[in-house]
């Protein structure tokens, strides 16, 4: 039966502002605990903290800071202007965006004027009114330089959805920073996208016919190949998977049991993956099904399919799909 695989090569490890994990490092000495990153996810993955207010000398407690807009330009400083350190923290972000190459993931602080990752608050130069477009100033460079490294903010992952989504993304992230480190050819190449080609389909069928075409016809060189396939990969993955999109990749599934399932068990399995079709049941159902015939019908190809258990089960992310 096909299980999560936690033998990674090293730790999976994931950067978070230092909030999220408890410390007392926001204005006024409080925090932002995770339940789900710290009591959940923490037992697979290991956190590396940062909090860039703390890290560019702002005491704690202290004065409220935000993000406030001079003609084109964005600055972070106290309301009045004073207090500026926009030049610190886009320097420390750029610093610490150059280290965290080994990461498989990122957490920010929502609505954070430096950890922010979408509509943070940018104040009009005098004071009245705002808009909600910003980007936190660290977050900023992280985005930036790591444009395939898995982030999210906790406020989003409060969406079942959106958090089984992230949790894909870290782990097969991770699986690939693994494969690169152990010396990428042509067959780990094939044999990655391989194992991961109906998670693929299940997010965006169109990235599964180009990632298949990139491979199948681009004469470009082993390592562009490389680069081109895991920003199509990572960006495939960023897009939700749908109960349409499932359903497909579970009819695809079924095919594999064709000849050796009886009648019964066909038309169970049919049942099942029309049941999830109609929202009647969640992914975990057919997923829980195909899993045992698997084990009594063992199937090399399929076994390998990261599909089936992309994470850990005790997680639950299957549950709300």
């Amino acid at each position: 039966m096909n299980t999560f695989n936690t033998e990674f090569s090293s730790p999976v490890k994931i950067g978070i502002s230092a909030c999220l994990t408890g410390d007392k490092v926001r204005f006024d000495k409080s925090h932002k605990k995770s339940d789900f990153c710290m009591n959940q996810l923490g037992k697979y993955v290991e956190y590396e903290k940062f909090c860039p207010e703390v890290a560019v000398g702002l005491p704690i407690p202290r004065p409220t800071i935000r993000q406030i807009k001079y003609d084109d330009l964005i600055a972070v400083s106290r309301p009045d202007g004073t207090m500026d350190v926009t030049e610190e923290m886009t320097e420390y972000g750029q610093k610490v965006s150059s280290r965290i190459d080994h990461l498989s993931g990122f957490v920010f602080m929502k609505g954070s004027p430096s950890c922010g990752m979408s509509r943070v608050k940018v104040y009009y130069e005098h004071g009245k009114g705002c808009e909600h477009n910003g980007v936190g100033l660290f977050a900023k460079q992280i985005l930036e330089a790591h444009p395939n490294l898995p982030c999210e903010e906790n406020g989003r992952l409060n969406d079942a959805v959106l958090r089984e989504n992230f949790v894909t993304r870290v782990f097969t992230y991770k699986k690939w920073q693994d494969t690169v480190a152990s010396g990428i050819t042509k067959h780990k190449l094939i044999e990655f996208h391989s194992q991961n080609k109906y998670l693929v389909m299940s997010h965006s069928l169109q990235a599964y016919k180009s990632i298949g075409k990139l491979l199948g016809e681009s004469k470009e060189p082993l390592e562009t190949i490389a680069e081109q396939y895991i920003s199509m990969l990572m960006a495939a993955l960023k897009i939700p998977a749908t109960r349409r999109n499932n359903t497909n990749t579970l009819q695809h599934l079924q095919g594999y049991f064709k000849k050796v399932l009886d009648k019964t068990k066909k038309e169970e399995l049919t049942e099942q993956v029309f049941a999830y079709r109609q929202g009647l049941v969640p992914l975990l159902v057919p997923l829980t099904l195909i899993n045992h015939y698997l084990r009594d019908y063992p199937n090399e190809y399929l076994s390998k399919q990261v599909y089936l258990n992309p994470h850990p089960a005790d997680l639950k992310l299957r549950f709300s799909l």
